[in-house]
């Protein structure tokens, strides 16, 4: 395979565990795509707030291959106080070439009714059937009219997460590529980091910025 290690493509040997995301909106630049970059490092970086998420979202990824590197291994306490300038040449001095940044861009709860369920007995196919039950007891006739159960519907609240997902050249110094994926019933943040990573590279196969498979 070419040494230009499509960025991100890894991901599909990944789990497929959440399912329940999708890709809401995407953009590429026209003039130069994923592929074209041939990534060597490339920074991962959760802008989260909570610390212990941030490090779990980004170890996921980065576990994926060694291009990638987590963020908080360079940007820290110890860099929090340096100028956007210093922050960079940090990143040109560690010779990375990519970013990638996922960020929460909202929350929304929906709550929707899921009906009830009716069970009863099956009627059909009596014929005959009479004369085989007569002389049984009791039991046996009314096992045949049991009663039906009904499962009352409920409602149900879910939270949907929207997540932008960017990729950075720091040799062109701009965006190259950007998606929001929306992920609902999320019970796992590392399953649902690898389902946006999924939705990200199959969404890049379409839009050209990555080969197709």
């Amino acid at each position: 395979m070419k040494k230009y290690l499509i960025l991100l493509i890894v991901i599909l040997g990944l789990s497929s565990c959440g399912s329940n995301t999708t890709i809401v909106n995407s953009w590429r630049d026209p003039k130069i795509t994923v592929a074209q970059e041939h990534f060597k490092k490339v920074l991962v970086v959760a802008l989260v707030k909570d610390e212990a998420s941030r490090r779990v979202a980004e170890n996921r990824v980065a576990a994926s291959n060694e291009i990638f590197k987590t963020s908080y291994q360079y940007l820290n306490e110890t860099t929090k106080q340096l100028t956007q300038e210093q922050k960079l040449k940090i990143l040109q001095d560690e010779n990375f070439d990519g970013v990638v940044t996922m960020r929460l861009v909202s929350t929304e709860k929906e709550t929707t009714y899921v009906p009830g369920s009716y069970t009863g007995m099956y009627y059909g196919g009596f014929d005959g059937l009479y004369s085989g039950m007569y002389g049984y007891g009791f039991g046996n006739w009314y096992g045949m009219y049991s009663p039906a159960f009904y499962d009352p519907g409920y409602y149900q609240e879910t939270t949907s997460y929207m997540v932008e997902t960017n990729i950075f050249s720091l040799k062109e110094n701009k965006l190259i590529w950007t998606g929001t994926t929306k992920s609902d019933y999320v019970t796992d943040l590392g399953q649902t980091v690898d389902a946006i990573m999924l939705a990200v590279v199959k969404e890049m196969r379409k839009d050209g910025s990555l080969p197709p498979k």
